[in-house]
This record gives structure tokens, sequence and C-alpha cells, in this order.
């Protein structure tokens, strides 16, 4: 990651933990959209046969409030700004990205300090969350379990061919979007899926009918997918 010089010096988000079992040898680090907080996505993890999974610990993070131009500049919780509703153009403060990849680094960096290698660690998210999962798991420097990608788009994406590190070109990705998705187009994220492939990333893309939101389906996908990136 960008962020790995500034992992001493970012401090760890506070965040929802959810251990499947008693000590963890794995561990889903789950970020939020746009406005909500850690608490979103923790009905996930009972729907979930956590027997079929390794003992994993899910982290939740709180992203950090901040201004939203888009939303007249109210404070919320948000990994980055977002400057405008324009797919055609940039929509994300880079810089806000940048120090939420270094979030998104931090907490990686406490998993191995509680015995969680990186390669037994699922970077994920969903909305915001996803595009952050995205831009700090490809470009991290040491090989993740995975990067979980929901209803969201490649931010940044003129970058990552400088910015990716090798450790993670062949990291399984899985990407998720509604069709009837009002907030990020279906057509958009599904241009961030042919970039990253054509990039020779591993996408594994799943498109479903819903909103920019999850279902029952979606779930179940996500659960298959985890039990094969967090084997032993």
């Amino acid at each position: 990651m960008n962020s790995q010089s500034h992992e001493a010096h970012t401090q760890v988000l506070p965040a929802v933990e959810i251990e499947t079992a008693a000590n963890p040898t794995h561990a889903v680090i789950w970020m939020h959209g746009l406005g909500a907080d850690g608490h979103d996505f923790e009905p996930v993890v009972d729907a979930f046969d956590l027997a079929a999974l390794p003992p994993t610990r899910f982290i939740f993070p709180h992203a950090p409030m901040r201004p939203v131009t888009i939303n007249a500049g109210y404070v919320m919780r948000a990994w980055y700004d977002i400057v405008t509703l324009d797919f055609s153009q940039r929509r994300e403060d880079p810089a806000g990205v940048r120090e939420s990849a270094a979030h998104a680094a931090a907490l990686v960096a406490r998993e191995n300090a509680r015995g969680i290698a990186d390669g037994n660690i699922v970077l994920a998210g969903f909305s915001q969350g996803g595009a952050i999962a995205l831009h700090a798991g490809l470009r991290h420097p040491r090989r993740l379990a995975g990067v979980l990608a929901l209803s969201t788009y490649l931010p940044l994406a003129d970058t990552l061919a400088d910015e990716a590190h090798p450790a993670n070109r062949d990291v399984p990705i899985f990407m998720a979007h509604g069709r009837g998705d009002g907030v990020i187009p279906f057509d958009f994220a599904e241009r961030s899926c042919a970039r990253l492939r054509a990039t020779g990333y591993p996408v594994s893309w799943h498109a479903y009918e819903a909103e920019h939101s999850l279902v029952l389906e979606e779930v179940r996908d996500i659960e298959a997918w985890l039990r094969t990136v967090l084997r032993d």
C-alpha cells in the first residue's frame, strides 16, 4: 500500500468486532458505505453458515466523520469526499481515498499483531467501503486472501498501473452489483470490472436483481467465496 509508511502513524479506527470462534485464525475487514457505520453489516455474519468457515474475526470499522460535497457539505461518516454526481468525471477526493487506505492498512497491521497473517485476511466493503477495499487491496505490499467489493467501482483508476503492488496481482476479487442500483450505475461498475480484468486481475463478477443493497442470493455467493479464499 502506498500507505505502508503511514501505518505506524495512522490511528486504528474504532470498529465492531465479531469472532465466530475462539482464537480466530482469519479476518475479514468490512467497510461500510457513505453515511452508515460499522453496525451496518453486522447482521450478515448471522446469515453465514459459520461452521463452514474457519475461526474468523469480522471487523466492521467506523469511517471518520467528514463533510461530503454532494450532500451540501453535511458532516457524516465517509471514507472520502464525493465532489460531483457526474460519473464522467472523477468523483472521489484523492486525499480522502489515500487517507482511508492508510486506515485499512492500519487495521491489517493490527490483525498481524494479533497473530493473523496477511494471507488470511480479506479486505471487504460496500459502496464507498468497497472502493477503499479495491484501492487498498491492490496496492497492499503483502498477499491478501482476497478483496470483496460490493456495489462499488474502482477509485483513482488512472493511478493503479503505477501503484499496484505485485504481491496482489493475482488476488481473488469478488465484485457484485445490483442491476437496479440508482446510486452507482450498473454499467459504471461493470466498466471497473472490465478494466481490472484487462489488466489481468482475476475478478469474479456477480450481477443481481437488486438496487443499492445486498440480497440473499448475494449473501450466499459471498459465503461460498469466503469458504474458498479463507481455506488454510
